[in-house]
């Protein structure tokens, strides 16, 4: 085992980033491989020597010296004992080296794939580890294929100079959405755990937290801190309601995220392909926040009740459709961000109420 063998351990270090320590470990598991398939016997009295200042693997059997052998595989006469050690009796040990070039060809066979196998253990080792860091984030990834039967599709994701590929399940997908292979998307990496030869990455592009994360990577004040999301409702490839606030007076929240000209705001319903969005003022006071939530539709007056989780809005008549939405959308979205149960009522119902009193 000579510079060179050690020279090819630094380059894999330096190139694949495998510790070195790691790939000597495999190293002395191969060799113990080798001689389990030549000398089998002898496995439990094998040791190898790693000196790595002086670059040089040894190999030796530890093996007692007796004045009858009964197992050569462990055992050696006195006179052949001083061929390794000058002074060694019956009693003692001597390290008996193994000529390593004298492996049979299935115990190299048995030592190579245990380091191949060492190598590509590491190296999906630090691909879940690379992905794992990036769990409830954006990454943006290829389409590499689609199942037209399941619905599901294969994304390819790149994270520096690791890359694996991701399952979106068609749950996961936004309806109506157009992919093809070759796409490149932005996903939510929704999970990432280890599944047969390598990490399973789970990635969504329905999942809400994907809109809170673009609008990290476009608005600077949210970014920084000045600007909060404090809530996200979303029917994916529909409309989204995202309610912020911002901590410093002088910051307008709405403003900053709708950002110049609408720009912000334009370049992330671009990525979810025209998916509406609605940006809410958050307030502290429940009644001002539900009024704010129903927008575009106005709202006359909010009444919380009793159980302190639902409440009435009274709106005009006009504004009726407007404020329940497309099949219930709006008010259903206004529910989800505020947490409140909202019952909506026109202003024509307020008024036979108050004619009944």
């Amino acid at each position: 085992m000579n510079a060179e063998f050690f020279d090819a351990i630094a380059d894999i270090e330096r190139e694949k980033g495998i510790p070195r320590e790691y790939m000597i470990e495999r190293i002395k598991m191969a060799l113990l491989a080798a001689l389990r398939k030549d000398n089998p016997e002898a496995e439990e009295n094998v040791v190898v020597d790693v000196d790595e200042e002086k670059k040089r693997i040894e190999m030796y059997i530890q093996k007692a010296v007796v004045e009858s052998v009964e197992n050569p595989a462990v055992e050696l006469l006195p006179e052949e004992a001083r061929r390794y050690s000058k002074r060694a009796e019956v009693g003692d040990t001597v390290n008996v080296p193994v000529d390593t070039k004298k492996f049979g060809r299935i115990a190299a066979q048995a030592a190579k794939q245990v380091i191949i196998q060492g190598i590509r253990e590491a190296e999906r080792s630090m691909v879940y580890q690379e992905f794992t860091s990036k769990e409830n984030e954006i990454l943006t990834g290829t389409v590499s294929h689609i199942d037209p039967v399941r619905g599901s599709v294969t994304v390819k994701m790149t994270s520096g100079s690791d890359y694996t590929e991701a399952v979106m399940p068609s749950s996961e997908r936004v309806p109506g959405e157009q992919l093809n292979e070759g796409d490149m998307v932005k996903v939510y990496v929704v999970q990432v755990h280890k599944a047969g030869p390598g990490p399973q990455v789970l990635v969504s592009r329905t999942h809400p937290n994907l809109v809170k994360r673009l609008f990290e990577l476009e608005v600077p004040e949210i970014f920084d801190g000045t600007v909060e999301i404090k809530s996200i409702a979303r029917e994916a490839g529909s409309r989204t309601k995202i309610a912020v606030t911002s901590s410093q007076p002088d910051v307008e929240p709405v403003g900053a995220c709708v950002g110049p000209r609408g720009g912000r705001v334009a370049a992330i319903v671009e990525e979810l392909r025209g998916e509406k969005i609605d940006i809410i003022k958050y307030s502290e006071d429940p009644a001002e926040f539900v009024a704010a939530s129903l927008s575009p539709a106005e709202v006359r007056r909010v009444d919380m009740l009793d159980d302190s989780k639902s409440c009435r809005v009274i709106v005009p008549d006009g504004q009726l459709s407007l404020a329940i939405g497309k099949e219930g959308q709006n008010v259903r979205l206004a529910a989800r961000l505020t947490g409140f149960r909202i019952d909506i009522k026109p202003e024509s119902f307020l008024a036979s109420q108050e004619q009944e009193a």
